[in-house]
């Protein structure tokens, strides 16, 4: 009962701030460190996932929940007198998705850190929500990847753009890892003033990564696996890029311009090229500006223009959050723009499926292999399953039951199948079906 009521005390609390925030954008935060209270970390105690991986400190939510009450009052009482002191953060290098060869860091901090990171997140979001413009949609509330993916769509659909400035995720170099410290605690005192609580924000930025035994303190980046990150990583971005191109540069264009972001995969679609020309001449300096780097060479200025494709002229396509975007043709002949798997991921996708098929063959009886192995499949329909997308994902399930049949057959020395017995198996274990869970019309 008292678990209950202290998240409705907290959601309370978070409300409140925000509805301060959404009334007057201009307002300032004087106190916020008075939010870090037994209530509220227990509450973020709660919904933290006690599954995830452990910190330096080896400690698990379990562990730390057996004197639960007495662990949260110790970290008040250190947190008021300045004396908590984050731990370092333990990397972990990951494959990077749909770009082989290549890895991104993850840091997993201590359970104590997490907490704090997690309520620094609530209070963070409830400030800075409401001030956010409807071109982001990354870690947002009631927002995610297939609502941009929608929202972009339906854009090309109703408007004439005749360019795309194609930003992704390799251009805008290592965004997690490059934000510069003392400017993103100067972006945060444009709205905080409360000291302390700036002063943990950077005690967690400067609390180091272990990477092998060995600890490395930086003055740029916030740590990708942090609960605080796309936070920060957002309020950055808000101010560096969507209020400078929607509120700055769009009254000085020729014609409209619209901004669809999610962290730092970035499309702004322009009325006229001359438009797109002027706003690639100064993004990289902007960027520069807040010590953020911009590939120029891999930026692109894509012509996607329905009316000149309609008169025979060939367009170009872009990409955006693992989707081809292209100009094809309606039933009826028309002009619009459609999408389907990027080229790279379904490539990727399906490397990843042979490198788990091979490790995973012997590992576990035939019947707990495929259900892990169609919940996997499942997982890749539920993302790339949108409208006009459905001849890639059917081809991607193919060849994906495909690299299975032949590694299933690899199991022993004797062949399990041949493809006329392996066609009955997969009646009787059927992968999941082709769907459109995303309409995008």
């Amino acid at each position: 009962m008292r678990s209950t009521e202290s998240q409705e005390t907290t959601r309370t609390e978070l409300s409140e701030i925000a509805w301060l925030s959404a009334q007057d954008p201009n307002r300032e935060f004087h106190s916020l460190i008075h939010h870090f209270n037994v209530e509220s970390l227990r509450s973020c105690f709660d919904r933290l996932d006690g599954k995830k991986a452990i910190g330096v400190d080896r400690v698990s939510k379990d562990e730390y929940g057996k004197n639960l009450r007495m662990n949260l009052e110790d970290l008040v009482a250190r947190m008021r007198r300045m004396a908590y002191r984050p731990q370092a953060v333990r990397e972990v290098l990951i494959p990077k998705d749909g770009k082989p060869g290549t890895i991104r860091p993850l840091g997993i901090s201590a359970f104590e850190d997490k907490l704090v990171q997690k309520r620094m997140q609530e209070l963070l979001e409830s400030i800075y929500e409401p001030l956010f413009l409807d071109c982001s949609y990354a870690f947002r509330p009631k927002r995610g990847c297939h609502d941009a993916i929608k929202a972009l769509r339906t854009y090309l659909d109703k408007e004439e753009v005749e360019t795309v400035l194609d930003i992704d995720l390799a251009d805008l170099a290592n965004f997690f890892g490059s934000i510069d410290h003392q400017m993103m605690l100067d972006t945060l005192r444009m709205k905080i003033k409360d000291k302390k609580f700036l002063r943990y924000v950077s005690r967690l930025l400067k609390a180091g990564i272990l990477t092998k035994g060995e600890l490395r303190v930086n003055d740029e980046g916030t740590v990708q696996g942090s609960c605080t990150s796309p936070a920060l990583a957002n309020i950055v971005a808000h101010y560096v890029i969507d209020t400078w191109l929607e509120e700055t540069v769009a009254p000085l264009m020729n014609g409209p311009i619209r901004v669809f972001r999610y962290v730092d995969d970035l499309v702004v679609c322009f009325r006229f090229q001359k438009d797109a020309n002027r706003v690639k001449e100064v993004l990289g300096k902007r960027l520069e500006k807040y010590k953020l780097k911009l590939n120029e060479d891999k930026t692109k200025m894509v012509s996607f223009s329905k009316s000149a494709m309609q008169q025979g002229i060939k367009q170009e396509s872009f990409n955006f959050l693992g989707f081809t975007f292209y100009l094809g043709r309606s039933k009826r002949g028309a002009v619009i723009p459609k999408l389907k798997t990027e080229g790279r991921r379904f490539r990727s996708k399906l490397k990843k499926v042979n490198d788990w098929a091979r490790k995973m063959r012997n590992k576990a009886p035939l019947k707990k292999v495929w259900k892990a192995f169609c919940s996997k499949l499942r997982g890749h329909v539920q993302y790339y399953g949108v409208s006009f997308n459905s001849t890639r994902v059917s081809s991607f399930l193919f060849r994906a039951v495909r690299i299975m049949f032949q590694w299933l057959n690899r199991r022993s020395q004797r062949r399990s199948f041949n493809w006329a017995t392996f066609e009955l198996f997969l009646k009787r274990h059927p992968v999941p079906p082709v769907r459109v869970y995303h309409k995008l019309f």
